[in-house]
């Protein structure tokens, strides 16, 4: 039931433990412990909302993809990468990983080119030690849409 539950607050978080009661056919109450559990358990980290990025003012979608040294994804290089990565709030995810020959990947929002490419730089310059590579691809917010970013598609997810 809470995977069920999960689902269907990925489809709308604004409904009520009641709403959601109905649709799962169990008690408010029995919605309301699973919701809990789910927020304590770190399963349910925030509640949010997917707003129109254009509209926000926002033009370019970057997806940078980064080449660290390998020492940097352990200790306290990796501290001081994470706290680095805290301090630009347009970045709405930073991961290590593998693929395309890089370890790691950003994505952020920017109002402009200029605004993008000044933090590109700036990135460019303050990890200059610790990074072999960095490329970006970016996309231009409002053109060749084929599908809107959304966490909601998660819920069609069979659990």
């Amino acid at each position: 039931m809470p995977r069920q539950l999960l689902h269907e607050l990925l489809k709308n978080s604004k409904r009520s433990d009641r709403e959601l009661a109905k649709v799962l056919e169990v008690s408010q109450p029995t919605i309301t412990r699973a919701r809990h559990r789910l927020e304590r358990d770190g399963v349910i980290q925030d509640y949010t909302i997917v707003p129109d990025f254009e509209k926000m003012g926002f033009e370019i979608l970057a997806l940078t993809f980064v080449k660290m040294r390998p020492d940097v994804l352990i200790g306290e290089t990796r501290k001081k990468t994470k706290e680095y990565a805290s301090k630009f709030p347009n970045v709405i995810f930073a991961y290590s990983g593998r693929g395309l020959g890089m370890t790691g990947v950003i994505i952020s929002l920017h109002r402009n080119y200029t605004e993008y490419h000044k933090e590109l730089n700036m990135l460019r310059i303050d990890l200059k030690e610790i990074t072999e590579d960095i490329q970006s691809f970016i996309v231009a917010i409002g053109e060749g849409e084929y599908k809107r970013f959304s966490l909601a598609y998660l819920g069609d997810v069979s659990p």
